[in-house]
Formats: structure tokens, C-alpha cells, sequence
């Protein structure tokens, strides 16, 4: 009987779920997505996750310890920010904020609500340039503005209601403590599908190259990827397992670059 219920629960969920987070451009075209997870809840999943991370940072004295590499993030972050209301409107009023966790960890990623963080691992471990780092970040800011987390988890309540995880996501009873940490792994630690990694690939070109940020620093952001990934030690953590490489998105990056090259050398024009 649960079954017949749940069944139909998902179908409506999933018709009135279907919008677009963001407004699309000549280079990222509009997408519907299904986001019938709460906003709300996935924003408080991720405030707590922020807490935490800071605290254990703050606690070992490694937030924001080093002036210099917090600098550069942070210019990085102050020219990519600005244009983000483009794809987004309200975007441009988000409490963006950004860290650098002193640690050896290869890691960068933007939060839900808007937080940045990076590792001081993956820039002095990859030799990060300054426009390799806007391409990580513009990455992860795709991510965060199409609410690609939020996507990724109503995708599975709703192929997984015959189990009771809508029943508990949707106040009909059963844990929802299991459906939070259902939601906490998928939204903030298991790897993206690979639509929408390609999907942030694009967005972040776009934010970068408008930002003034050679698209093409992206191509040998993950050249360096790939030659990092013959170390096991490494992609089991950090940036690599949550992003992993594929023998064509090297490739896939370079046939991006004739759209996004306009934008880049009107940037260029600009400053």
C-alpha cells in the first residue's frame, strides 16, 4: 500500500519540482532541473557543515593562516563574484565569504550558502596560477549557483520513495535522521554526476573568462589533474574524489574555449 502511495507522491513531486535556478546565456543555455529537496534545509545543512569546518580550522590554527594565499583567493573571488548575477540575479546578494585551510589536503569547494574554501594543498601542490584558481573556483560557483547538490539529492528522493525516504523528507513520517545523512553525503562529499560536472565546466569558463581570466588556464588546471590522478593516495581525498577526471574533459574543456574567448578578450579590453 505504501508503495501505491509513495509512487505517485514522487511523480507530482517531481512535475512541480522541475524550474531553472538560473537564467541562461548564449553559452549556457537554459536547463530545467528537479528540485524538490528543500532550499531551506539544504542552506541549514550546509551552515552547520560551514560551523563546523571553521571551528576545527580555527581549532588547529590553520583558517586563514597564511596572509598571502588568503589574499590571492580572496582577488580571485572579488572579480568572479560580480558577475555571477548574470546567470543569477540573486546570487549578487549572497554572504560569499572565503577561507584558506592551511593543510596538505588536495581540496576546493563553495558551499550551498555561498562559502569558499580552499586548501592550501591544491595550490601549492598543483603550482596553482592565479587564473587556474579562478577556474577551480568558478567550477565550484557553478555548482553553488545551479544548486547542483540540492538536484542531486531531490533526484534521489524521488527514485527512492519506494524506501521511505520521501515519507521521511516530506514530514509523512519515518527517520529523518537518515534522511539527513542520506543528504549530508550527497550533497556535500559524493562525486556530481558528470552532466553536471560538464554543466559547471561551462559556467565556469563563462565566470572566468568574464572576469578577465584566461579560459585556457582550466585546459592545464586539469592536464595537472590528470598527471595528480597516478597518485592513489591523493584521489582518494580531497578534489580528485569528488571531481574526478575523465580522459575526455581535457578535451571537452578545449572545444569550450572558442565560445568563451570573446568574453575573455573583452574582459581583457575592459580593464
Amino acid at each position: 500500500m505504501k508503495r501505491r502511495l509513495l509512487a505517485p507522491l514522487a511523480i507530482s513531486a517531481a512535475l512541480l519540482g522541475c524550474v531553472s535556478t538560473t537564467t541562461g546565456t548564449d553559452i549556457n543555455p537554459e536547463r530545467k532541473q528537479l528540485l524538490i529537496y528543500s532550499n531551506a534545509e539544504m542552506q541549514r545543512m550546509a551552515d552547520n557543515y560551514y560551523r563546523q569546518t571553521l571551528a576545527e580550522s580555527r581549532s588547529r590554527g590553520v583558517l586563514d593562516s597564511n596572509t598571502a594565499q588568503v589574499n590571492r583567493v580572496r582577488t580571485v573571488a572579488s572579480r568572479l563574484i560580480p558577475h555571477v548575477s548574470l546567470l543569477r540575479q540573486d546570487a549578487a546578494g549572497w554572504d560569499w565569504r572565503v577561507h584558506v585551510i592551511t593543510d596538505d589536503t588536495v581540496n576546493a569547494y563553495v558551499m550551498p550558502n555561498a562559502k569558499i574554501v580552499f586548501y592550501s594543498g591544491i595550490i601549492e601542490r598543483l603550482n596553482l596560477r592565479d587564473a587556474e584558481i579562478a577556474a577551480i573556483m568558478g567550477h565550484e560557483m557553478a555548482h553553488a549557483l545551479r544548486e547542483h547538490s540540492r538536484e542531486k539529492i531531490s533526484r534521489r528522493v524521488a527514485t527512492n520513495a519506494t524506501f521511505g525516504l520521501a515519507t521521511s523528507l516530506f514530514g509523512l513520517g519515518g527517520s529523518g535522521v537518515q534522511a539527513l545523512g542520506l543528504a549530508g553525503n550527497l550533497g556535500l562529499t559524493l562525486p556530481h554526476s558528470r552532466f553536471q560536472e560538464t554543466e559547471a565546466d561551462k559556467i565556469g569558463l563563462e565566470l572566468m573568462a568574464r572576469a578577465g581570466y584566461n579560459p585556457q588556464a582550466a585546459v592545464t588546471l586539469w592536464q595537472k589533474m590528470e598527471a595528480m590522478q597516478a597518485n592513489s593516495d591523493v584521489i582518494r581525498v580531497g578534489f580528485l574524489s569528488t571531481h574526478p577526471t575523465s580522459t575526455n574533459r581535457v578535451k571537452e574543456l578545449q572545444a569550450m574555449q572558442g565560445a568563451v574567448k570573446p568574453l575573455y578578450e573583452a574582459a581583457r579590453q575592459g580593464r
